[in-house]
């Protein structure tokens, strides 16, 4: 018994069998489909330069909810050795939207990189176009690496740039620096 029912596993178990295409007839869709190869999925930009000339940067943006209508507002940048954060505001200081390297997706000594600043201030400008905005004005803050690429990004994203101002504090003798190192 034990031998019969062994062979009755190792017998291929046969298919349903597809119904005879009348002549004429067209062919059915999942063969059809089938038949259309998938599109090759795009090589993937090795630099900055590259995806913005592919049109990487160009993602569709949604308009917001509970849009604010706003055409002009201000971006601001700060760029620290740590980390690249970039505001867009209206004309008044309202946030309509915010971006930083470590809620793109960055961690650690990468987030401090331009390619990140660059990222940062997309992901902050499709936030700004979301509300309507056109024309911002750019105010930088902080010695950091990602201060160009931010503006460039901001430029390459389709919005117009009218005045770049760079509001870093400077201190005229301020606080008393810390006392010096004994090793």
């Amino acid at each position: 018994m034990a031998k019969e029912a062994a062979k009755k596993s190792e017998e291929p178990k046969a298919k349903p069998a597809a119904p005879a295409a009348e002549a004429g007839a067209p062919a059915p869709k999942a063969e059809a489909s089938a038949a259309v190869a998938a599109p090759a999925a795009p090589a993937v930009p090795t630099t900055a330069a590259e995806a913005l000339a592919e049109g990487e940067v160009a993602k569709k943006v949604v308009k917001a909810k509970h849009s604010k209508n706003v055409f002009q507002g201000i971006a601001h940048i700060m760029a620290t050795f740590n980390n690249t954060v970039v505001s867009i505001t209206d004309l008044k200081g309202k946030v309509i939207g915010w971006s930083s390297a470590g809620r793109v997706g960055f961690k650690g000594s990468r987030k401090s990189t331009a390619y990140a600043a660059q990222l940062v201030a997309q992901d902050a400008a499709r936030q700004g176009m979301a509300h309507g905005l056109k024309e911002i004005e750019v105010w930088v803050k902080g010695p950091g690496t990602g201060r160009e690429a931010a503006i460039r990004a901001l430029q390459a994203i389709g919005l117009e740039i009218t005045v770049i101002k760079d509001v870093t504090p400077v201190p005229h003798n301020g606080c008393r620096p810390p006392k010096r190192r004994r090793v």
